[in-house]
């Protein structure tokens, strides 16, 4: 007797490499060892900003009767988006072209939804974030993974044009990238500005750009970031606060339409509609008052760069093969044995836990997350050593 649909099935097997590490022994003991350095996720190890408790603190005293009542994209936050994005970006954002979303996974759902027809293609970057398959597949679109250079983990743009087709109707591109930490250059955004009109115009269609940019704002070095909205007027801005303020469980972002989109007014009502369709992606009332003050805060991004490079220095001396991340806020060492679960496992008995690389679709390689606290840093490095001793 079949008890689930076909899609439902389709949706588990595109997430089996997930839920098959975070349903493990591994993952469970991370819970609840004691002496755990746990590098796995983007979670927080120290207490929140307090400028966040705070900006919460002052809106949760209602100012009328409808200050808890349904919320849509209100006229406040998006005023202050338009306003910062314009001076940020050198683009005119306009308030009624930003959607408030519950983080960046519902604007990624709601961007898919308001552009995708069954059948319609939708190239991603591998290595991708987690959801970006089971996201494509439940908007009824067809994923066409496109792999990085390995070398330089740039964009391959020849492998992207030889991926489009007749019914390629979107691509999603994720810069700063999670797990390489790779910010895409001007010359790359450029190029594949290029090839996605003359694939448009050859279609007859918009090919649409959805940049995820939730780590847009954690780069290091004082590189500067480059959007590629700011090349392609056909693209989706994606973006939430999750990682900016370390609140990876209070849902809020948006979703942005750059000027100079096809079709604009068309695209504001889908969008507005595909909010709905998506189990009402839309920010609840206290996160949408606070986004004024919330828009000018952010975790400490020095203090995650002197975490990024002390572990930089340490584990290169201890003799593991690891680039330089320029964003985000992970590592991406090579794994000193072929399978990096097993490597993984090896750690987690030196009680350090990292994502295996396998998992993010980039086997051979492990990840581990700066946002883990400057404790469990040093209490790591013995353990690192002792699992690349291990390993060999």
């Amino acid at each position: 007797m079949t008890i689930i649909s076909h899609r439902t099935r389709r949706l588990q097997e595109a997430m089996s490499s997930f839920m098959s590490f975070f349903t493990s022994e591994v993952f469970i003991q991370a819970g609840v060892d004691p002496e755990a350095c746990n590098f796995m996720l983007g979670n927080p190890h120290d207490m929140p900003l307090q400028g966040f408790v705070d900006a919460l603190a002052r809106s949760i005293v209602p100012q009328n009767k409808d200050w808890f009542a349904y919320k849509m994209n209100e006229d406040i936050p998006r005023k202050v988006l338009a306003k910062n994005l314009s001076q940020t970006r050198g683009l005119s954002f306009q308030p009624e072209d930003i959607f408030m979303t519950t983080g960046a996974f519902a604007a990624l759902a709601v961007s898919l939804n308001a552009t995708i027809d069954p059948g319609d293609e939708v190239i991603f970057i591998t290595p991708p974030w987690f959801f970006y398959e089971t996201l494509i597949l439940a908007a009824g679109g067809k994923p066409v993974r496109v792999k990085i250079n390995p070398e330089s983990f740039d964009l391959d743009l020849a492998a992207i044009e030889a991926a489009i087709t007749t019914s390629t109707r979107a691509i999603i591109v994720n810069s700063p990238n999670n797990p390489t930490g790779k910010i895409y250059p001007a010359s790359t955004l450029e190029g594949l500005s290029e090839l996605l009109t003359d694939a448009s115009q050859r279609n007859q269609r918009p090919l649409y750009l959805i940049s995820d940019e939730s780590y847009c704002r954690i780069v290091y070095d004082g590189r500067d970031f480059l959007s590629p909205t700011n090349y392609y007027p056909n693209s989706f801005l994606v973006y939430t606060y999750g990682k900016t303020l370390l609140t990876p469980g209070q849902r809020l972002g948006y979703l942005a339409l750059p000027p100079g989109m096809t079709d604009m007014e068309a695209m504001r009502e889908a969008i507005f509609a595909s909010q709905f369709a998506t189990a009402y992606a839309i920010p609840n009332a206290l996160l949408q008052h606070s986004l004024p003050d919330l828009e000018k805060l952010s975790v400490d991004v020095e203090q995650l760069q002197e975490r990024r490079d002390r572990l930089l220095g340490e584990l290169r001396q201890i003799g593991y093969d690891i680039h330089t991340p320029e964003g985000t806020f992970y590592l991406l060492p090579r794994s000193p044995m072929p399978d990096d679960r097993e490597f993984t496992r090896l750690l987690a008995e030196q009680h350090i836990y990292c994502l295996p690389g396998s998992v993010c679709e980039m086997p051979g390689y492990f990840r581990i997350s700066v946002t883990a606290n400057d404790d469990m840093v040093e209490r790591s490095l013995p353990g690192f050593a002792r699992a690349m001793e291990l390993a060999e």
